[in-house]
């Protein structure tokens, strides 16, 4: 009874094993997976929204803001327009031919910016809010099939392609198996040292015209801060919108006067 016990035992585990195989994603499959994820977020024409941004510091602090985000996908052009509080009314920020920029309306002052520069001081960057490019920026790896609370995902890895401007050289990825979607994602230095780790507790699809197929956009997103501990950002999405927007609204010239 032993042996026979011992096979049956030998059998199940052979088994398992093979399902564990067969749900690893090999080199072709995990590019195509980053495609898909970038794809899904990609309206191909333009994007609008509000957005509410959350900063809390360790020491207690908090700061609210408002403001609207624009993108035009097509042209990889972005922007992002403060509306409140009143003392940042008028301040944003452009991205325009790989260049990102600060308008700051009190000095009336342009300047340049790098991609890893925070949003007006708090732990949300350019790329939480601008379209998925990850398979263009990034080489991906498979790291494994794991449970993420009640959902079972793919872990991929992802390092920056040699002379990608990102701000982060390093970035892991927790994707929902079902629905493709990501549910959280870390990023780190070359060193190892883990920077950011970022949740989406969800995500609305929406039919984009200009695309002629579905485009999945983040309700909510959740930055904690790993080198300052205690320090956190939420960004909520709000109103939506991938409608064509004004053709000469991606110039520093717009946003200027939207601050008079």
């Amino acid at each position: 009874m032993l042996r026979k016990g011992t096979v049956i035992l030998g059998m199940a585990l052979s088994l398992a094993s093979l399902s564990d195989r067969a749900l690893a994603l090999d080199e072709a499959q995990t590019k195509e997976l980053i495609k898909l994820v970038d794809e899904r977020q990609r309206a191909t024409g333009d994007y609008a929204s509000v957005v509410f941004i959350d900063q809390k510091e360790k020491d207690g602090s908090t700061k609210a803001f408002e403001a609207r985000v624009y993108r035009r996908d097509a042209d990889d052009k972005w922007m992002i327009l403060f509306t409140k509080p009143k003392a940042e009314a008028g301040k944003g920020y452009l991205r325009v031919e790989k260049n990102l920029f600060l308008y700051e309306p009190a000095l009336g002052k342009w300047e340049r910016q790098t991609e890893r520069a925070s949003i007006a001081g708090t732990n949300s960057r350019r790329d939480d809010f601008d379209e998925s490019r990850l398979a263009i920026e990034y080489d991906a790896k498979f790291v494994g099939d794991e449970k993420l609370g009640k959902f079972p995902v793919h872990r991929v890895k992802l390092t920056a392609k040699p002379k990608s401007d990102v701000a982060s050289p390093i970035v892991e990825l927790w994707i929902d198996q079902e629905s493709k979607n990501i549910l959280k994602r870390q990023e780190s230095a070359l060193s190892g040292k883990l920077l950011r780790t970022t949740y989406y507790p969800g995500w609305d699809k929406m039919f984009s015209k200009s695309k002629g197929s579905d485009v999945y956009v983040p309700k909510e997103i959740r930055v904690f801060d790993e080198v300052e501990k205690g320090n956190s950002t939420t960004v909520v999405l709000r109103d939506v919108k991938l409608d064509p927007l004004d053709a000469n609204m991606f110039t520093k010239a717009w946003l200027e006067s939207q601050s008079r």
